[in-house]
């Protein structure tokens, strides 16, 4: 009996000691392929995903807008595929309300935004900018019976319809006006016929091209501004500085093959690719 418990003992020795003994090996760590490493910059991974995606109202003409075979047109729109053309890639383009517009290159929904946009120090201080590709004036709109307003001084007291961030709110405020915030040219041009507002601040050419469509919209224009420059915004940050070089590139291209003055005088009746020429 004391043979046999001695064995027991001795087994659970050796168990105990072949346990305290042994590891488990860790699995492989994963290493990561050339394939699977990022980018160094914005254009890099463009051109990697092969598709560049574009930011624009869709309800803005004739910039950018829905035709009536429900396809998104406009001048920013051709020019915007043109640039993607450019860069080798397709053009993906999303719409959404102007004030969306520039937060979502902030959280990087949009690679680009093709809109019009107009240059200004506060915009370049949190966006990179291409070169100009347009001028364009602001126009002040009031209605054809209304003798009140006929300067951008007159403004002070009244009342005006943009969207909130717009350059076009920020002139009307600068004079004086109370801006009510609207989401499209259509809702403002609803609120000043109907005399719930007392004016409204717009690019010309937009102004020319509804006057064109509503011959008989008791509209006018009292005034306007010095040709300021409009550009495409991309987020200002270390990748994103190649990819606005390529635009510039494309867009040099557009200009020098008279491409780019071609589709101002297919939308806007006029060339107003230059500064001399704003519409």
């Amino acid at each position: 009996m004391k043979k046999f418990l001695s064995l027991i003992l001795c087994l659970v020795l050796l168990f105990t000691l072949a346990a305290c003994g042994s590891k488990t090996e860790p699995a492989d760590e994963p290493v990561p392929s050339e394939d699977s490493t990022e980018p160094a910059d914005l254009l890099a991974e463009i051109r990697e995903r092969g598709y560049i995606v574009i930011g624009t109202e869709g309800d803005w003409s004739p910039w950018t807008y829905t035709d009536e075979s429900d396809n998104l047109t406009g001048f920013d729109v051709e020019v915007g595929a043109l640039i993607a053309e450019g860069l080798g890639v397709e053009a993906q383009f999303v719409t959404a309300a102007w004030d969306s517009l520039l937060a979502g290159l902030d959280s990087k929904r949009f690679d680009l935004v093709c809109n019009g946009v107009g240059w200004t120090e506060e915009r370049a201080e949190k966006y990179s900018f291409s070169t100009p590709y347009v001028y364009t004036h602001s126009v002040l709109v009031v209605r054809g019976d209304d003798d009140t307003i006929s300067s951008f001084e007159d403004l002070n007291g009244k009342t005006t319809a943009n969207t909130a961030s717009s350059t076009y709110a920020s002139l009307a405020e600068e004079y004086g006006a109370t801006v009510t915030p609207v989401d499209s040219l259509e809702e403002t041009i609803t609120l000043l016929l109907q005399e719930r507002i007392d004016a409204t601040i717009n690019s010309q050419v937009t102004i020319v091209d509804y006057l064109a469509q509503h011959p008989d919209a008791n509209l006018t224009i009292g005034a306007r501004t010095e040709g300021k420059p409009v550009v495409y915004p991309v987020r200002k940050a270390e990748d994103t500085d190649t990819l606005v070089a390529a635009i510039d590139e494309v867009l040099q291209e557009l200009r020098d093959n008279g491409k780019l003055a071609e589709l101002s005088i297919k939308y806007f009746g006029v060339d107003i690719t230059k500064e001399s020429s704003a519409g």
